[in-house]
């Protein structure tokens, strides 16, 4: 018979004794749990002691969390959170080097528990912890100082994450003492790397300690730890940068510079900005980390893609500045641009003379306003950053800028491309393309390599996408009136391009050249080829038919998939120390298997391993994006659109969440659909509607390849007379 649901049957192990199973009832306090399994090994004192799941994290279960609890969990009476948190407290400061590096271990993996952090924190540990870091190696021996030491960072980093105490509180000599590992050049990996997570959150959790640590650490001073072989050390420095980057002032977005070699301090930002730009810093991320020798892992991947998104950023103040059709230096760049084109060394003397040849001149530009050319730059985006970049175009490609120009405006056939329009708009269709003046997504990995192989990366991706523009525009023989569509061929030439990942500008231009407008008129055809539904009656009877089977086989794929299972990641407070979870289906598909990993598995994981299961009766149902939990409990600025899109839960009895983050949209769509397929209920993702299609489209083209160019009729023929007679027979000798 079926227990009832507030009754878990579950085991509790105690060193040196059997263990117990009992039966415990939800709805009894904890603590009078706690005093009848105390009284099964007869321990006095139940007051002293808790329970605490036996694997995984080990966690201690408390009131509001031991409805986790599930039939078959096995759990260790220890002793109580308090209790060890003063024990802990004491042994830290102890005389015995061997008792203080043994607490200090046990402390390191304690604190990530909310329970015990909270007791260790309310007894003045967070400031024991400072004390010893700050008095350096007065407090530890000198044969174990590395280890002592990172044991110390990385229960200060745990307990500091769960948000009890305020970062706020952080002593100036403790910032300096952090600073100084990360400044040193030789000092142990374990202890830079949490040296960095903690300056890291710092910045991040902080805004008088971003300043503190800005005084301390330069961009610079962390260039040396990109060299390095280590991909996690490099992960953590590009973070740090980036938090610094990402919390600067916006007087101050620029960072500290790097002049030949020189590190500056902490500077002006427009500074930090010239840092990322600068030949060094680039190079270093280039050659050391993109084009090392170990293939980039998906946490580098999002520091890079943060990275290029804060970089991309500091081009939104021009994209949103208009330009003053009044200021005359603005003004003074538009008379540059002509007369790098048009070479104004024999400009007339007269005043409506020269007006009347700027008029003509401005017109040949491309520009929209013939008169007064600055009213193209008042409309944002793109604003300047336009301008900027046919400056850019005019002076580093000035013969590129000067054939366009002139190649156009010699044309009397209505087939002249306006350079100065499709200037600005290519700008504000870049500017959309690349998100800038978006806050990077988190979960997103998608940096392109070759934004990091060039000092003025926007502006050379500028200068071939004009090129590319001016070149489509001649093959479709376009006019003004097919502006918009040159413009919407030329966003589908580019999108598709950056798609392939070109690691260069110069691949760039490779890609660009073999998506022509015959291409994409090629793969528009085919993709519409591949999605063409016929519309005669017999073949949409056809379709209706086959329809249910092919459904049944992707219901069939999808489950398949869910038995083999995905790695999803837990959303923590920090990005750096990631945490990864495991679920499956059971073979028979009555139960999903869950658990917690310590890292990323590299292929399929076995049911044993995964300790924690939900029988798929009990799912009530599966909600997505905001409806989700975990997306409710999150704050304003964490709900990205991109963590939205990937979100789903399973609501199952009673009352109960299993919540989900996908790594991708595909992943997302497999199960959110394999779920669906689980409860009998319809898969609406976008991912079944592109298989239904294309496997309905092989499917009707196969079957229809005996009729290949016969005309398919609107109606079945008539069907013939009857016979005048039935009387006929056939011979068959």
């Amino acid at each position: 018979m079926t227990p009832p649901a507030d009754i878990v049957k579950v085991a509790i192990e105690w060193p040196g004794a059997n263990a117990q199973l009992i039966e415990m009832d939800q709805r009894r306090p904890l603590s009078s749990v706690i005093r009848e399994v105390c009284d099964g090994w007869s321990l006095s004192g139940s007051e002293q002691f808790a329970l605490r799941y036996a694997d995984g994290p080990q966690l201690y279960i408390t009131e509001q969390s031991r409805a986790d609890i599930k039939n078959g969990t096995i759990l260790r009476l220890a002793i109580s959170p308090a209790r060890a948190a003063r024990q802990l407290l004491d042994r830290i400061q102890s005389h015995s080097i061997d008792a203080r590096l043994e607490a200090l271990k046990e402390l390191a993996k304690l604190s990530a528990d909310p329970t015990f952090a909270t007791e260790f924190i309310n007894m003045e540990g967070i400031g024991t912890l400072a004390r010893l870091v700050e008095s350096g190696t007065q407090c530890f021996s000198s044969c174990s100082f590395g280890e002592m030491l990172a044991f110390t960072l990385t229960a200060f980093l745990e307990l500091m994450d769960h948000g009890i105490v305020s970062w706020d509180l952080i002593s100036i000599s403790f910032i300096k003492q952090i600073a100084g590992y990360v400044n040193q050049p030789m000092v142990d990996v374990s202890i830079l790397q949490r040296s960095l997570a903690i300056l890291e959150s710092m910045v991040l959790n902080s805004h008088s300690l971003y300043h503190r640590v800005a005084q301390e650490i330069t961009v610079g001073q962390l260039i040396g730890h990109l060299q390095v072989s280590n991909q996690e050390i490099q992960t953590y420095a590009i973070a740090l940068i980036n938090a610094l980057f990402l919390k600067a002032p916006e007087d101050r977005r620029q960072v500290g510079a790097l002049f030949s070699g020189v590190i500056c301090s902490f500077l002006h930002p427009q500074e930090m900005a010239s840092t990322l730009a600068q030949k060094h810093l680039r190079s270093i991320i280039l050659n050391h980390v993109i084009r090392g020798n170990r293939p980039i892992k998906a946490e580098m991947a999002h520091q890079l893609y943060v990275l290029q998104v804060l970089t991309f950023n500091l081009l939104e103040e021009r994209m949103m500045t208009k330009m003053d059709p009044n200021d005359q230096a603005q003004r003074d760049i538009i008379f540059e641009l002509r007369r790098i084109a048009f070479d104004g060394e024999n400009d007339p003397t007269g005043t409506e003379k020269r007006k009347a040849m700027y008029t003509k001149d401005y017109k040949m530009l491309g520009f929209t306003n013939h008169v007064n050319p600055a009213l193209d730059f008042t409309h944002t985006p793109p604003g300047m950053l336009a301008l900027d970049n046919m400056l850019y175009l005019a002076k580093v490609h000035q013969d590129t800028y000067i054939r366009i120009v002139l190649e156009n405006s010699s044309r009397e056939d209505k087939h002249e491309c306006p350079f100065g329009r499709c200037a600005i708009e290519l700008t504000r269709m870049l500017c959309e393309i690349l998100q800038v003046g978006e806050l990077p997504n988190e979960g997103c990995n998608d940096y392109h390599p070759m934004f990091f192989t060039h000092d003025r990366a926007w502006e050379e991706f500028f200068c071939v996408c004009i090129q590319l523009l001016n070149k489509t525009w001649k093959e479709m023989r376009a006019t003004a009136e097919d502006f918009n569509k040159v413009m919407q061929v030329v966003r589908e030439q580019i999108t598709r391009a950056l798609a392939m990942k070109p690691s260069s500008i110069d691949q760039l231009k490779n890609k660009l050249r073999g998506l022509s407008y015959s291409e994409i008129l090629r793969l528009r055809q085919s993709e519409r080829m591949s999605q063409d539904d016929f519309q005669s009656p017999p073949i949409i009877e056809l379709r209706e038919r086959i329809q249910p089977e092919i459904l049944e086989l992707i219901k069939q794929q999808r489950l398949n998939r869910l038995c083999e299972g995905s790695c999803f990641r837990k959303l923590g407070n920090r990005r750096r120390q990631e945490k990864f979870w495991f679920c499956r289906l059971s073979l028979n598909h009555k139960v999903l298997h869950y658990g917690d990993l310590d890292e990323s598995p590299q292929g399929e994981v076995p049911f044993e391993l995964l300790s924690d299961k939900i029988p798929v009766s009990d799912i009530k149902s599966v909600v997505t994006g905001k409806d989700c939990p975990h997306m409710k409990e999150k704050s304003a600025l964490k709900q990205n659109k991109e963590v939205l899109e990937l979100a789903f839960s399973v609501l199952y009895d009673p009352d109960e969440t299993l919540n989900f983050v996908a790594p991708n949209k595909y992943e997302y769509c497999i199960w959110t659909d394999g779920l669906c397929a689980l409860l009998g209920r319809e898969m609406g993702s976008d991912l079944t509607r592109s298989d239904l299609d294309t496997l309905i489209s092989m499917e009707m083209k196969l079957r229809l390849l005996d009729l290949e160019n016969i005309t398919i009729p609107e109606a079945p023929p008539p069907v013939p007379k009857e016979p005048s007679s039935y009387n006929f027979t056939y011979n068959y000798s």
